[in-house]
């Protein structure tokens, strides 16, 4: 009887932990398009600011969020502080706002102009859609955000542009933060 009591009790905490991804698609988030089976995120490598390759296995352990923009992107350079404000607002915590630009060698500098004006975000480039294509599937444009959790699972996506920064968005966050 005892162990029956511990089972219930097990299986509504475990559900009462869990937040469905789906029920915070409204107002900033409402294109959020919650996956359904969380995939692992591809192992397909990008450059950082140093040009060292990374992969999205390097941040294991922390909620990733993979923005896909460029600087010819009108609604990437105006969500792009937003994504800014929110890493700010994640610091010391594991969160990893991935502001991932396409964009070619000669439009670098202005890229670069746009991520100082969106502080703390740093400077990585996906330049030949390397990992944009080995996504499944496709991101549809640009912006496109997409969350992994810890064990780097997709869990999300949004395509379009957001406010990245408000409460809606923070939920999102904090869900994918709280789900084991």
């Amino acid at each position: 009887m005892v162990s029956a009591v511990a089972a219930l009790y097990g299986i509504q905490s475990c559900s009462a932990n869990r937040t469905d991804l789906r029920a915070l698609a409204h107002g900033e988030m409402s294109k959020l398009q919650v996956a359904p089976t969380p995939a692992p995120g591809p192992t397909t490598p990008f450059t950082d600011a140093s040009g060292a390759r990374r992969t999205l296995a390097d941040y294991r352990g922390k909620v990733v969020v993979l923005n896909f923009w460029a600087s010819w992107c009108a609604p990437c350079r105006t969500e792009l502080p937003s994504l800014g404000r929110m890493q700010a607002s994640y610091a010391g915590r594991p969160v990893e706002v991935l502001a991932l630009t396409v964009d070619r060698d000669e439009d670098l500098n202005l890229a670069r102009s746009l991520l100082a004006r969106s502080p703390p975000l740093g400077l990585y480039r996906d330049i030949n859609y390397s990992l944009t294509f080995a996504i499944t599937p496709r991101p549809e444009g640009l912006p496109t955000t997409i969350i992994y959790d810890r064990q780097g699972r997709e869990r999300a996506r949004l395509s379009g542009g957001a406010d990245w920064s408000g409460p809606e968005a923070r939920a999102v966050i904090d869900a994918v933060l709280a789900a084991p």
